[in-house]
């Protein structure tokens, strides 16, 4: 320590004698002072500040009287010195006049900043980040101080990257185009990064130190570095051990050593790029509970509140267990919830422990539950494009009912599945107002994009199919005559409106529009949704329509089939048996015609269907939309046409297809669901997204049956399984089931006719890599398996075909959801030897969902 106050004494002298007070002593005597009239002061050495200021600053002020020699002219200096700006200072006596003394200032500027530059950084996005830490702007004085600070930070950066060795050295250069000014050259050898050789454990007697469940796998972020871990970086970051520890802590917690702690932990290098850690712990001992009593609770008996906790005498004391229970539990079966479902908003409980004996605590729960609060005013805020009115009729709290906390939950849930809000900044704030038992709540939303562009590729049937369509989820047709609200398009009722173009050219095209209105007289949650399709299929390319002699007629020669198309579906919201169930109910008319298209039991003629679609379903999904984290959907539809076979009393035996097949008569029932589980529970820091692995099962049957055994199966609204599920052309009402790892409609019976029965079953696992609302990503990893057969008693569930593989989802609000599959098919389809077998093959779709049943 002396050495260093030696060095830093012979610094501040050295630094000072280069600032001057000379005052000429051939004309002073020192030995008597003698005061002047101080009668001009000069400035030199000055490019860039203003000399008035300096003048000012020095206290040296024409008119003003001083003693020479005398402190006046040192704290000029001083003065001066303080401001920062110069490298050399002096005070000089120019003339003196009879008692008038005429006085120069000469100063020396430090060099400014002309431009800096980097040396060793190869990654832009490594130099950029560097330039937002250490804001050097052009024209800032260049000190000692600033390049040390810059070069500090510009360590630190590299440091908290895990390259502790990093070496930055900064150098100036004089810029020949400036007048005293200097480039900085930041230049950076950052070396290796430090990565962690090894952990080890001492104390530690009750937990091991390896192994699946050890203290090892309780640090996530500091690990040893191992060459085969490819997702293991194995870096060493003082922060990351930092938040490592409490986890180490967390561990012994549960398992009732609560006193457990980190005695001590040394981090040593033992290589340059090498450091080991070494952690002590001090274990303590195990601890259970015993008593646990209730006080203050009068609308629940302890004997309920008992239920509820589920901790019993003799369990091993959980810190973490009897908070979840008392507070938080993510089922929403804790004491708190409890309460405040019932409106005890200022419900308030305060664990104490009475007494500690030997290895037991007894535990008082100290409750005040107050009164039920009612909600008083609900508003919504950060809504720019939707309308209040349709915030306020998803609301389930409203201003004078009891307030529940599960209403909350529902709200949120329920803005959540519209698809206009970003699910990662909604929010909600409920504001006591205890002099009155009352509670404004405030909900936040913020607004994404949710119209879709579809402008998608696939292939199916031999053919590139193209499709161009627009989607608005959020539209209103009130404001379509409103001239201000075409910015760029009416929005804001919650109505949906899509116009869509499918074409390959000559051999295919497909035009449809729907609107759909989800709160039909804007009381009630009932829809009334509305489409219309024309659809053309050419079976040899040739056109319908061909000009002789300059005159359109008809082409005997062409083979097609056409269908128009119109439906009209209602939906209600039940309330029994809760109210996540729905109920709808649709009639849907087809008309085809057919001509010469020998792909049909008929070639030429024409085809009615008259359909009613009823289902019914209940859909409890948590989360984003497009990325459920919970929840599940069950849905249950059937399918049914007029019996005309049982009603018009022909004898369908010796009819002719034409005959039996001018009306269709089906009936065709469908079993669906699909279950979302949330595996890990990562918890995200304020404005980060929590990323957690989530489970999907999924499971689907159908059939398609019919009225009368001489008709049999009709040929249209037939099963095809296999492939990406990417909806092609065709209009026979089919439905195409995704059955990943296997070819397109490859699993559609001896034939390629389609099939009446099917079942399928899905399991797969997500990952979300972004939730961004712009650019929603994850990954997933599937196995699933599925069959589809012509004849009823072919068939066996059990009997599969199986695939596994991985994937990715990527949706775009302007785009909708992009699908890229790779998928290997383990099992032989006997009358189709070209796919499955091992066999693997991509599956990759564009604005559109995997088909799915």
């Amino acid at each position: 320590m002396k050495k260093y106050l030696f060095i830093l004494l012979f610094l501040c002298i050295a630094k000072l004698a280069s600032a001057q007070v000379v005052l000429g002593q051939d004309v002073i005597d020192y030995a008597n002072p003698k005061e002047y009239n101080i009668a001009g002061v000069e400035i030199e050495g000055i490019t860039t500040l203003d000399k008035n200021v300096l003048k000012l600053v020095s206290g040296l002020i024409p008119g003003q009287r001083v003693k020479v020699p005398g402190e006046k002219f040192s704290d000029a200096v001083k003065n001066l010195w303080k401001q920062g700006f110069f490298d050399d200072i002096q005070v000089n006596v120019d003339k003196i006049i009879g008692n008038d003394i005429f006085l120069k200032i000469i100063l020396i500027e430090k060099p400014r900043l002309s431009k800096y530059t980097f040396k060793g950084i190869n990654k832009k996005t490594e130099a950029d980040e560097i330039r937002k830490k250490i804001h050097l702007i052009t024209g800032k004085i260049v000190t000692d101080q600033l390049l040390s600070s810059t070069k500090n930070i510009v360590k630190d950066y590299y440091k908290d990257k895990g390259y502790f060795n990093a070496q930055v050295e900064m150098k100036t250069e004089l810029d020949p185009t400036s007048k005293n000014k200097v480039t900085v050259y930041i230049v950076v050898d950052r070396g290796n990064k430090v990565r962690v050789q090894e952990v080890t454990f001492h104390g530690n007697t009750v937990v091991k130190t390896g192994g699946l469940f050890g203290l090892r796998r309780k640090l996530k972020d500091t690990k040893a570095y191992h060459w085969y871990t490819f997702f293991n970086s194995g870096k060493y970051l003082e922060d990351n051990l930092e938040k490592d520890k409490p986890k180490i802590i967390d561990k012994y917690l549960a398992l009732g050593y609560r006193d457990a702690r980190i005695a001590k932990d040394t981090v040593y290098f033992v290589s340059p790029e090498r450091v080991k850690i070494d952690i002590t712990i001090d274990e303590g001992h195990k601890y259970y509970f015993r008593n646990i009593n209730w006080a203050g609770n009068a609308k629940y008996r302890s004997g309920q509140l008992d239920t509820i906790l589920g901790i019993k005498k003799g369990d091993v004391f959980n810190q973490a267990t009897l908070d979840q229970k008392l507070y938080s539990n993510p089922s929403g079966y804790d004491i708190s919830s409890l309460y405040m479902d019932d409106g005890y908003l200022f419900f308030q409980i305060t664990p104490s422990e009475v007494n500690v004996q030997n290895d037991s605590i007894d535990l008082e729960i100290r409750l005040y539950e107050g009164k039920p609060a009612l909600v008083n005013r609900v508003t919504v805020v950060g809504n720019t494009k939707t309308n209040d009115h349709v915030i306020m009729r998803e609301l389930r709290t409203k201003p004078g009912q009891v307030f529940r906390r599960s209403d909350i939950m529902r709200t949120q849930r329920e803005l959540q599945q519209l698809g206009y809000f970003n699910p990662e900044k909604m929010g909600v704030e409920p504001k006591p107002n205890p002099a009155d038992g009352t509670v404004d709540i405030e909900y936040t939303v913020a607004e994404k994009p949710n119209d879709q562009i579809e402008l998608s590729g696939g292939y199916g049937n031999g053919r590139l199919i193209g499709t161009l369509g627009v989607k608005f989820n959020n539209f209103s047709a009130r404001s379509v005559f409103k001239k201000n609200s075409w910015s760029p398009l009416p929005s804001g009722d919650g109505q949906n409106f899509s116009i869509r173009v499918q074409s390959s050219g000559i051999n295919y095209q497909s035009y449809n529009m729907s609107f759909t209105e989800p709160w039909l007289g804007g009381k009630k949650p009932n829809s009334l949704s509305v489409s219309v399709y024309y659809n053309v299929q050419n079976y040899n390319g040739q056109k319908r329509d061909i000009k002789v002699n300059g005159v359109s007629e008809f082409n005997k020669n062409a083979s097609y089939m056409t269908s128009m198309t119109g439906s009209v579906h209602f939906a209600k919201r039940l309330r029994w048996p809760d109210d996540y169930f729905a109920f709808s109910v649709g009639e849907t008319y087809s008309y085809y015609t057919l001509y010469r298209a020998s792909v049909f039991a008929f070639p030429t003629g024409y085809i009615n269907n008259l359909k009613t679609n009823i289902n019914i379903s209940r859909n409890s999904l948590q989360g984003n939309p497009i990325f459920p984290t919970g929840g599940s959907v069950v849905s249950l539809t059937g399918v049914v046409t007029p019996p005309y076979s049982l009603l018009n009393g022909k004898n369908y035996e010796g009819l002719t297809a034409e005959a039996k097949y001018r009306f269709l008569e089906f009936q065709k029932y469908k079993f669906t669901t699909a279950w979302y589980m949330q595996l890990t529970n990562q918890k995200a820091p304020d404005g980060k997204e929590a990323r957690n692995l989530i489970l999907k099962t999924s499971f689907g049957f159908g059939i398609l049956g019919y009225y009368n055994p001489a008709i049999g199966v009709a040929p249209f609204e037939r099963f095809y399984l296999g492939g990406s599920g990417l909806t092609g052309y065709s209009l026979d009402g089919r439905e195409i089931i995704a059955l990943r790892g296997y070819a397109d409609n490859s699993i559609s019976g001896p034939n390629g006719k389609g099939c009446a029965i099917i079942s399928k079953y899905t399991m797969e696992l997500r990952y979300p890599i972004s939730l961004n609302p712009q650019a929603t990503i994850f990954a997933l990893i599937f196995a699933e398996a599925g069959n589809a057969e012509q004849v009823y008693k072919d068939f066996n569930p059990f009997n599969v075909k199986r695939s596994v593989g991985p994937g990715v989802r990527i949706f775009l609000p302007m785009f909708g959801l992009l699908g890229l599959d790779y998928g290997w098919g383990f099992d032989n389809i006997p009358y189709n030897s070209s796919t499955g077998n091992g066999k693997g093959q991509f599956h990759f779709t564009i604005g559109a969902n995997l088909g799915e049943l």
